[in-house]
């Protein structure tokens, strides 16, 4: 099974009274299921049954508020649906299957809490059980600090089970302001070696990427290399990308690498049964 978090689909910043998007919003949920179900979530399709709860996600302008106090509350809302929602899973869908957690960017946020709260056995012995189920968890467009996990470690290489593999794309030699403030406190995954050493990996082990139409593969169209906790590539190469004038390829963090992903859920998968 996996249990995918999908990211913010609620980015009008203007004329919002709710900083929370409403569960039966049907113009949210349309925006969701054509967005991250279709271009993200179908990634792993091939290979296991995919839950993905409707849940009360923060509006895109609450993570540029300064009032953290204010910002944390709304994103509580939005773990709490989460929490509830894998709760339920567990209690009637799972039956001890193999789980794999995926997520991207404001869902990343949310798994990492999710994975900490049920996975990460230092801080609770009593899921231990839970944590042997865990196959791998993808935590995509956000960080994973360093010293955020206590038992959790990042995967190093393309087979091990009950890790996690997750990267942030950019452009090289690209610099948010964001990153200086991390400090490169924040581990990062080549998705097209599986490993977190800094060796480049050249286009051709790019097996696929999927773009808008979501309608052909793309083969050879990024390289990627680890950068101060970051992924570097380099412009991708696809038809019209001379037009593709953007530096952060967020949006991409799963399109761009979406075979090599697909290929490595069914090789962790069957690395867990064996």
């Amino acid at each position: 099974d996996v249990f995918f978090l999908y990211p913010t689909s609620l980015t009008k910043r203007t004329g919002i009274k709710k900083k929370n998007a409403a569960i039966d919003d049907s113009y949210i949920n349309a925006k969701t299921d054509y967005s991250s179900i279709l271009y993200q979530a179908s990634v792993f399709n091939q290979h296991a049954r995919i839950f993905s709860p409707r849940y009360r996600q923060a509006n895109i302008s609450v993570f540029f508020d300064k009032n953290r106090e204010q910002a944390d509350s709304i994103f509580e809302i939005a773990y709490s649906d989460i929490k509830e929602a894998f709760q339920y899973y567990l209690s009637h869908w799972n039956n001890g299957r193999p789980i794999i957690i995926a997520a991207h960017s404001q869902g990343s946020k949310m798994a990492n809490r999710l994975l900490k709260e049920f996975f990460d056995v230092s801080d609770h012995p009593a899921q231990a059980p839970l944590k042997n189920q865990l196959v791998v968890a993808y935590i995509l467009g956000w960080p994973v600090p360093k010293e955020y996990f206590s038992s959790l470690k990042m995967c190093v290489d393309s087979v091990q089970t009950g890790c996690i593999c997750s990267w942030r794309t950019i452009r090289k030699n690209y610099v948010p302001s964001y990153l200086k403030k991390e400090k490169g406190n924040s581990f990062a995954t080549n998705p097209l070696t599986w490993t977190t050493d800094s060796v480049y990996a050249v286009r051709k082990l790019n097996n696929g990427s999927v773009l808008l139409k979501f309608n052909k593969l793309y083969k050879y169209t990024t390289d990627a290399q680890i950068n101060n906790g970051m992924l570097w590539v380099k412009k991708p190469q696809f038809p019209w990308s001379f037009l593709y004038f953007t530096k952060n390829y967020h949006a991409g963090d799963i399109n761009l690498f979406y075979i090599n992903i697909r290929e490595n859920v069914e090789q962790r998968i069957d690395h867990f049964f064996r």
